[in-house]
């Protein structure tokens, strides 16, 4: 399975995961802005790191849950994969600009989510959220509505930890 088709599937399975919580989900712990948690045992284990934006800026009426999810899948190999989810379907082919201190990245969009474009990417943009104080991700609606959210990545570095710990990555 290539990249960008492993990225939309396993986006799928972290948005049920947080969203719907199966009764095995568990709270690693909380971390300042930032919560670890773990689904599933041994090869089937997901781990991964949750926080909302402290602002959300646009000139929108309605608008969905806004989160941003570091997950690591070890049985896949998959580990450090960042989605991003606007609560709104973004703009066909937009992409979602994430600036973190100096740093810059570019992420692709599907639906109402965006991800990195390759795995050198997803760990590229891990170690500047860790590195980092905030992050500040803009997008841009199917209806052309621009946004701008602001996360703290005050706990990140702890809650990144705990998690890598839980799913065994190293």
């Amino acid at each position: 399975m290539n990249y960008f088709a492993g990225a939309l599937v396993a986006g799928s399975v972290a948005i049920s995961v947080v969203c719907i919580a199966p009764a095995s989900a568990k709270q690693i712990g909380a971390f300042k802005d930032w919560s670890a948690h773990s689904e599933g045992k041994a090869k089937a284990r997901t781990c991964w790191i949750y926080s909302e934006p402290v602002k959300d800026e646009g000139k929108y009426k309605k608008r969905g849950r806004i989160y941003m999810l570091v997950t690591h899948r070890p049985g896949e190999k998959t580990s450090n994969q960042v989605q991003f989810t606007a609560g709104y379907t973004f703009k066909k082919g937009s992409a979602v600009q994430v600036v973190i201190g100096k740093k810059k990245f570019e992420l692709f969009t599907n639906d109402d989510t965006a991800w990195a474009r390759s795995t050198k990417d997803d760990k590229s943009i891990v170690a500047a959220m860790r590195g980092g104080a905030r992050m500040i991700v803009t997008g841009q609606s199917s209806r052309g509505t621009k946004t701008k959210d602001t996360y703290s990545l005050a706990g990140i570095s702890a809650a990144h930890r705990a998690i890598s710990k839980a799913c065994g990555i190293k």
